[in-house]
């Protein structure tokens, strides 16, 4: 997913950045991932550390297209299915799920419910 960083202080240890009410810039999602709806996305990176990316990523309600990154994410609030053009199943996300993707994985999202989560990639 594309991510717009705009938190500009690096965490320093025994800080913390409260991801529920960070205010993130959105912007549309390109047309050519949109499928409908007219979603938008904002995020913003927190931290590196271990060679991971430490960030926020929210989507607002609509449908989109994506291949995602390897990723490790927490969801923070909202509701979205995201299906998988591989025939894995569909996973239907809500707060404190735990998810993994993998690099490549061509996804559909349609979100229901302003989803927010917290990311780790490879940065």
């Amino acid at each position: 997913m594309r991510r717009t960083s705009t938190h500009t202080d690096p965490m320093t240890p025994n800080t913390v950045v409260h991801a529920a009410a960070l205010e993130l810039d959105h912007e549309p999602v390109p047309a050519e991932q949109s499928v409908r709806g007219g979603p938008t996305t904002g995020a913003t990176a927190v931290d590196q550390f271990g060679g991971l990316e430490v960030g926020v990523w929210e989507m607002t309600p609509g449908v989109m297209n994506d291949v995602e990154t390897d990723e490790v994410f927490v969801v923070l609030s909202g509701a979205a299915t995201v299906e998988f053009a591989a025939g894995i199943e569909t996973m239907h996300l809500g707060p404190g799920d735990v998810v993994r993707f993998a690099a490549g994985a061509e996804t559909v999202w349609t979100v229901t419910e302003t989803l927010r989560k917290v990311y780790l990639t490879a940065s």
